[in-house]
């Protein structure tokens, strides 16, 4: 009995030590530094953007109309994301459903709220508004990534 509670304590120690190594050795950008990379994806895609205090860039194709989605408010979407070197790593034809106050990046809750129902907005994420310094866990979207969104809100609920 001691013996295993001794292996359990060393199993979880060796745990939480691997854990706290991977979390330091994630080294988070910040919007400021890869503001060049974003400028330069907005430039060369035609995106006339707005900077938002946050650091997303952003351009407003369609303002949309009431009702404006709300922290709290489910909405429903059409949209295509990238990678900066134009790699697609989602998009969807049909309107999923997000709740703002869920799992969604911080981006999104940031960029959404700027347009109303049936909106589109595009908007460039930097990566710690988005996956940061860990990438998406299926591996698609590398760490430190910007990333870049073009978004129909068709519903707000």
């Amino acid at each position: 009995m001691k013996r295993t509670l001794l292996l359990l304590g060393v199993v979880l120690s060796s745990l939480f030590l691997s854990c706290g190594k991977q979390e330091t050795g994630c080294q988070p950008k910040t919007p400021a530094s890869e503001k060049a990379d974003m400028v330069a994806y907005c430039t060369a895609n035609g995106i006339t953007y707005t900077e938002h205090p946050s650091g997303i860039l952003y351009q407003i194709i369609l303002p949309g109309n009431d009702p404006a989605p709300t922290s709290t408010s489910t909405i429903s979407a059409v949209y295509t994301g990238k990678l900066l070197n134009g790699t697609q790593f989602d998009a969807t034809a049909t309107p999923r459903d997000f709740s703002l106050s869920g799992g969604l990046i911080e981006g999104w809750k940031i960029a959404i709220p700027l347009i109303k129902k049936s909106g589109r907005i595009k908007v460039v994420i930097p990566s710690a508004l988005a996956y940061t310094c860990v990438g998406s866990s299926n591996g698609v979207i590398p760490p430190n990534s910007p990333i870049f969104f073009d978004i129909t809100l068709t519903d707000v609920k």
